[in-house]
């Protein structure tokens, strides 16, 4: 996605546009007002005297809304504009644009004010491709509202635009013939609304979440204040620490949504704008990385993904009774079962984490309830594990998908199809058991044998999963070990053969606790080595591997998350100074995203660009992404629960200065957690 697009945003509904507030989009162009998985704007072209607009300045206060402050034409030095634009722009609910005209001659002025407009309905998951369209697109003006709209049988969506001043509306778009007085202003409010229509024309949200559309700036301003003060307050001495933090939370808060079947209980929105929808692998590690800041998030994606928890074998879907679901689409090919249908059970990795979730986030707030209300759900997950992950009856978690037709190839985080391979690039066979599914799979199983044994009260099936976890940790150490090359290998293939090439999920590895120490550090060095360690961060693939790609979604680039997951990890086995390394190449590299990191960026050596690389498809917000600071800062201070209390043990590299981390919430209250490179306190309130 191009840097120099506009986005803003509420929740998965959002509208992304050129520097001057246009928006004219392609098949494979990001641009568009989309909302629930639908693009419903395809064309919005603004024209003053039949001459397109250019920008002089831009403000965006808050992540919904945005202003363009624009001239008619070409912008000169030379000549004084005599007339100039506002574009006053906001999406809650729906999208709205405010236009001001105004006249800055002493003389009245005519001015022929036209706004184009068209759209494609292309499904959010087809962006970047031409499909086919089997439906009908259809436009017709009725009561001063222009209605765009796509019917494929029972399949409808529409959009309706409508004006506050009178205009003439086609079915291409409104024309406004205005005159504005000497020093005068005119203006009019656009209202767009994308509709997702029943049989019967009625909006479904109008069913499901009547309230969705009454939401305000002022409420959203309220929201996001009250967001940010609930949230730890941060002083670092490094200030695109600072920077990268406060954009975190300000995205997370952007990325909130509620989705259809629990319209009270907003969890992020995967990211913009492939991934606007509700998943289940991004909440729940965003959950994971935010925890010591914002822990509700955790409890409403443990609640949501409880609900859709699979019960029944559905070859289509996917689906096994304990699975949890990797996402949740709306859009036209969902429908038509064109992809995957909804809700998409195709992934492995996701089930063991929910169970990793419910316990960390007892650990942080002491809330025995939410352990209790979810011990089915936990226990229907610790059973997939061993009954449905385990295809080859080895003890292994492996995956290969029963929809054979459109399911995923690979379901693990890595889901892209080169994503798994041998060091020569070649791909293996079917079924695959990735390594971090199996530390996954470990760290699931202890933790659930603390949840059996302190809350649910059993404590036989509590020391079952214990012993069954040690198993696991010794057979992987002795199946996956590489022993030419002194590390994990990337998964065991179907022939039970070892995939060999080197990856960061090694780095998974460690914070799930399943390395034996002592091979620990072997690890740590494969992963700052010149290989693997870009001088940003840790790649997917090393370099050297016959995928490796620095611009491969999962064969090259680096990815914030997947190294705040590392540098986690990393402490946990007393490797402090490389944690720090990969944190402050991370945030270095935030600089150069106006502190918002992406979902990935290029892999290249640091030497080479001086920059970091922008990958052109990535999500920008990105949950995860916007997660990896805050995990970084947890890891930098040492916070981990003991008990009741917050234990911190700072380990800083020089550059970051004194952290000072206030009103961090959790079981004891609220705690302040103060280090320097040398020292460090905590001290409660």
């Amino acid at each position: 996605m191009k840097s120099d697009l506009v986005r803003i945003l509420d929740g998965n509904i959002f509208v992304v546009s050129d520097g001057s507030g246009d928006i004219d989009a392609g098949p494979a162009v990001p641009c568009g007002f989309f909302s629930f998985d639908t693009r419903f704007l395809s064309r919005w072209r603004l024209t003053i005297n039949g001459e397109r607009v250019s920008t002089l300045a831009m403000d965006d206060p808050s992540y919904f809304e945005v202003r363009f402050f624009l001239v008619p034409g070409a912008p000169t030095h030379y000549v004084d504009a005599k007339a100039s634009i506002i574009r006053e722009r906001s999406v809650i609910g729906s999208f709205e644009e405010r236009l001001t005209v105004l006249n800055h001659s002493g003389e009245p002025a005519d001015f022929t004010v036209r706004v184009d407009a068209a759209c494609d309905f292309i499904p959010l998951n087809a962006l970047g491709q031409e499909p086919a369209r089997p439906g009908r697109l259809y436009q017709y003006v009725e009561d001063g509202r222009l209605h765009i709209g796509y019917m494929r049988e029972k399949f409808r969506r529409e959009t309706v635009i409508s004006s506050t001043e009178p205009a003439q509306v086609d079915e291409e778009g409104l024309t406004y013939h205005i005159r504005i007085e000497p020093h005068g202003r005119w203006t009019t409010t656009l209202h767009v609304r994308g509709l997702v229509l029943r049989p019967d024309g009625q909006d479904v949200r109008d069913h499901v979440s009547p309230g969705h559309h009454r939401r305000d700036a002022a409420r959203l301003q309220d929201d996001l204040r009250e967001w940010l003060g609930k949230a730890p307050q941060l002083s670092c001495g490094w200030k695109p620490m600072e920077r990268a933090y406060e954009r975190s939370l300000v995205d997370l808060a952007a990325l909130r949504f509620s989705p259809l079947t629990l319209p009270t209980a907003p969890l992020p929105a995967a990211g913009l704008p492939w991934n606007a929808t509700l998943t289940g692998r991004d909440p729940i590690l965003t959950s994971l990385q935010v925890l010591p800041f914002t822990p509700d998030l955790a409890v409403n994606t443990l609640r949501m993904l409880g609900i859709d928890q699979g019960t029944v074998l559905d070859d289509d879907l996917d689906e096994e009774p304990g699975k949890i679901l990797r996402e949740f689409r709306y859009g036209e090919l969902v429908a038509f079962e064109e992809r995957p249908q909804a809700p998409y059970f195709g992934a492995a990795d996701i089930t063991p984490l929910y169970v990793i979730l419910l316990d960390e986030y007892e650990r942080w707030t002491g809330d025995a309830a939410t352990v209790r209300e979810f011990e089915d759900e936990a226990r229907a997950a610790l059973h997939w594990i061993d009954e449905y992950g385990d295809i080859m009856g080895d003890g292994y978690v492996w995956y290969q998908r029963r929809n054979e037709r459109n399911g995923l190839e690979n379901q693990c985080w890595k889901e892209s199809p080169k994503a798994i391979s041998f060091r020569d690039g070649r791909l293996p066979s079917l079924p695959r058991a990735t390594c971090e599914l199996q530390g996954y799979a470990y760290d699931a199983k202890i933790r659930g044998a603390r949840l059996a044994r302190e809350f649910w009260h059993d404590p036989a099936y509590a020391d079952r999963l214990q012993r069954e976890a040690a198993e696991l940790k010794e057979r992987f150490n002795r199946d996956f070990w590489v022993s030419d090359g002194e590390y994990y290998a990337l998964a065991l293939d179907g022939d039970g053969r070892q995939v060999d090439a080197l990856s960061s999920n090694i780095g998974h590895l460690l914070w799930s606790g399943i390395v034996d120490e002592s091979r620990a550090a072997r690890i740590a060095e494969h992963l700052l080595g010149p290989r693997l360690f870009s001088g940003w961060g840790v790649r997917t693939l090393a370099q050297g591997e016959g995928q490796y790609n620095p611009l491969g979604y999962h064969v090259g680039t680096v990815w914030p998350f997947d190294n705040a997951f590392i540098a986690w990890g990393l402490r946990r086995y007393g490797f402090d100074r490389e944690a720090g390394r990969i944190a402050e190449g991370i945030i270095d590299a935030s600089r150069y995203f106006q502190g918002r990191l992406p979902e990935a960026f290029g892999g290249y050596d640091r030497e080479l660009t001086r920059h970091p690389v922008q990958y052109p498809a990535a999500n920008s917000p990105q949950a995860l992404a916007t997660g990896a600071p805050l995990l970084l800062l947890r890891t930098l201070l040492g916070l981990e629960p003991y008990g009741e209390d917050l234990v911190v043990a700072p380990a800083l590299p020089e550059r970051f200065g004194r952290i000072e981390l206030l009103d961090i919430p959790g079981r004891w209250g609220r705690v302040d957690a103060i280090g320097t490179p040398q020292e460090a306190e905590a001290v409660d309130r």
